[in-house]
């Protein structure tokens, strides 16, 4: 079975943390909510919760296929820890999936792995996307090799359509 760490932090977006991990789950692909490890539970923009099944310290790349990076504002929380944008670099080092969706571009950058790819991500954060190397495309998911982006809440049945693909086939 293919596992899935799906990152969470306070002020993420509810639709882009809860749309990929049930509808991957209803592919009979294990989604775990990895945290910061700061709190058992973090809210969305709109205070709805998410408890934290593992925390980012306790988590180990060889045991996910994937790392799904949620927009809101809680990317801009994420980065900032070491252990979540390490743990970014080498999924995506090792060849394992890495999908972003909207202001997850942030984590992208400050995990260092936008050079020389195409992606795309809310237009907000398009020129830090650009900065980090990366060629922007405006479209609604741009896969790279074993990097997906989309942009925004309307783009997670095609984000999560290429998710899936990307974990079937391998």
């Amino acid at each position: 079975m293919k596992k899935v760490a799906v990152l969470i932090e306070d002020n993420y977006q509810v639709l882009e943390v809860w749309y990929p991990y049930l509808r991957l789950r209803e592919e009979g692909i294990e989604t775990v909510l990895v945290g910061t490890g700061t709190k058992k539970e973090y809210k969305s923009k709109e205070g709805y919760p998410a408890a934290e099944e593992i925390s980012i310290k306790d988590a180990r790349v060889n045991n996910f296929d994937a790392v799904v990076i949620p927009g809101g504002y809680a990317p801009d929380i994420l980065r900032r820890y070491k252990e979540i944008t390490d743990f970014v670099k080498d999924m995506h080092t090792k060849g394992k999936l890495v999908a972003a969706i909207c202001h997850a571009g942030w984590v992208l950058a400050s995990s260092g792995i936008l050079k020389g790819k195409q992606a795309t991500c809310f237009s907000a954060i398009k020129d830090d996307v650009i900065n980090a190397g990366a060629k922007y495309v405006d479209r609604e998911v741009v896969v790279d090799g074993n990097l997906i982006t989309s942009r925004n809440p309307y783009d997670l049945p095609a984000f999560s359509r290429e998710i899936i693909k990307f974990l079937k086939k391998g």
